[in-house]
């Protein structure tokens, strides 16, 4: 899923979610539902560069919707930093969208408030079937052998964004492969007020993206096999260490990306500020920025040695944005018709044009229209050497914990602190200790 995501509060609010029995959003009353008289409320995720970018994408598109069914929607673009909430105030409170765009992450814990609409079989044949979309989309869909709990709209996966001239300027022939050659040419250029590479130090959700890729590399996860959180391990306290450390001992991040929570550093780099990028799909943004496409290069993220592929290769979670519904909806018919709509071939072509981003149905993302050099590494990517994130219920949790922990321990580094492996294993430590007791 798209970056900027999940408030401090969310843990908290996500606890009381789940003591709710099967509540849910799409009440006539008060709700800002639709109602079989032909009307739906959407929110929409905030995928471009601005709320306003994003209603200019997606309203003639709903117009369009309208025009083939009668049913009008209600748009409404969220933020990510208040959307996950937003999204747990309405499964508590039986007052929200009927349809809503989640981030695949959160497909489990969202499941597990009982609120959403199971897409079995019977559903998934009113959108065209589920073997429509792609295996590695629906591996992000909700609890594993439970029905999905969404849909996929978009896909994306990390990529290594580089400066051409910055890189030629370094005497730098080519992306680096690894992680040691990311360092490597991050100290070559970090000179002048520029730096080798930019991160969202403040953003909790982005710092598990990259820890639990590092952590994979290591060979180890933030979860065992029956899902219970194991946050100390050495592959994942050498993972966070090896993330913070960009900053705090390779000094290749300026000390100002710790506070950076709003895309700040898709700005830099595409204002020339910082030489590289690790970032989903950005080049809708970046063009929106100014910067054009021929002045930067796509790679695949970096492993710790070798090429990107499974196991300890992995370089990137699958992300990406499903498409829910509020199973206590007023128009039911109308939300699963409003579904079919965004997945079909055509829209999901224009839609994941306009964001750069992958359509996880497969017809679309055969397109010829998808296949760009960027595509091409996020297509092989999602296809060889991208995994979900752990599809547990307490997994927004898990964002809220360690990656506040991450965030602070940024805030260390940016401050001159030490950042030591018994420093990061205390920060994991008292992450685990926020967790749900079962």
């Amino acid at each position: 899923m798209r970056s900027i995501r999940t408030a401090a509060t969310g843990a908290v609010i996500l606890s009381l979610a789940l003591a709710v029995s099967a509540c849910g959003g799409g009440t006539s009353t008060g709700g800002g539902s639709g109602d079989s008289s032909g009307e739906l409320t959407y929110w929409a995720s905030n995928q471009g560069a601005s709320v306003e970018i994003d209603k200019k994408v997606l309203q003639p598109e709903l117009d369009k919707f309208e025009k083939q069914t009668g049913i009008k929607v209600k748009l409404e673009v969220v933020p990510w930093s208040d959307l996950l909430n937003r999204i747990l105030t309405a499964t508590t409170s039986g007052q929200g969208p009927d349809v809503l765009n989640i981030g695949n992450t959160w497909s489990a814990s969202l499941q597990a408030t009982g609120a959403l609409l199971p897409w079995d079989a019977k559903n998934f044949d009113r959108i065209g079937g589920r073997d429509r979309f792609v295996d590695s989309a629906l591996g992000s869909t909700g609890t594993e052998g439970q029905d999905p709990a969404a849909v996929p709209l978009y896909s994306m996966a990390y990529a290594l964004y580089y400066n051409k001239q910055m890189f030629a300027d370094a005497g730098i022939d080519g992306p680096p492969a690894t992680w040691d050659e990311l360092v490597a040419v991050g100290k070559k250029v970090s000179k002048d007020g520029k730096w080798g590479i930019g991160t969202e130090g403040s953003n909790p959700s982005e710092n598990i993206h990259h820890a639990f890729v590092l952590a994979k590399q290591h060979g180890a996860d933030f979860f065992t096999a029956d899902g219970k959180p194991d946050f100390t391990n050495d592959g994942a306290v050498t993972a966070v260490k090896q993330y913070v450390d960009l900053m705090a001992k390779d000094k290749i991040i300026a000390p100002g990306n710790a506070e950076y929570a709003q895309n700040q550093s898709v700005s830099d780099f595409a204002k020339g500020r910082t030489a590289m990028l690790l970032w989903q799909s950005a080049s809708a943004n970046l063009k929106s920025q100014g910067m054009s496409e021929d002045d930067y290069g796509i790679a695949p993220v970096p492993v710790q040695s070798g090429t990107p592929g499974a196991d300890k290769q992995v370089n990137s979670m699958v992300a990406g944005i499903n498409l829910a519904v509020f199973k206590n909806s007023d128009n039911l018919d109308g939300a699963t018709e409003f579904v079919k709509f965004m997945t079909s071939d055509a829209e999901q072509k224009i839609l994941n044009t306009a964001y750069s981003s992958i359509p996880p149905v497969k017809a679309a993302q055969e397109d010829p229209a998808f296949d760009s050099p960027a595509n091409a590494v996020l297509k092989d990517t999602l296809a060889t050497s991208a995994v979900a994130l752990p599809q547990v219920p307490d997994e927004s949790q898990f964002e809220t914990a360690v990656g506040t922990a991450v965030k602070d321990l940024f805030a260390d580094a940016a401050g001159g602190r030490e950042v030591t492996t018994g420093s990061v294993k205390a920060a994991l430590t008292k992450a685990q200790q926020q967790m749900p007791k079962k």
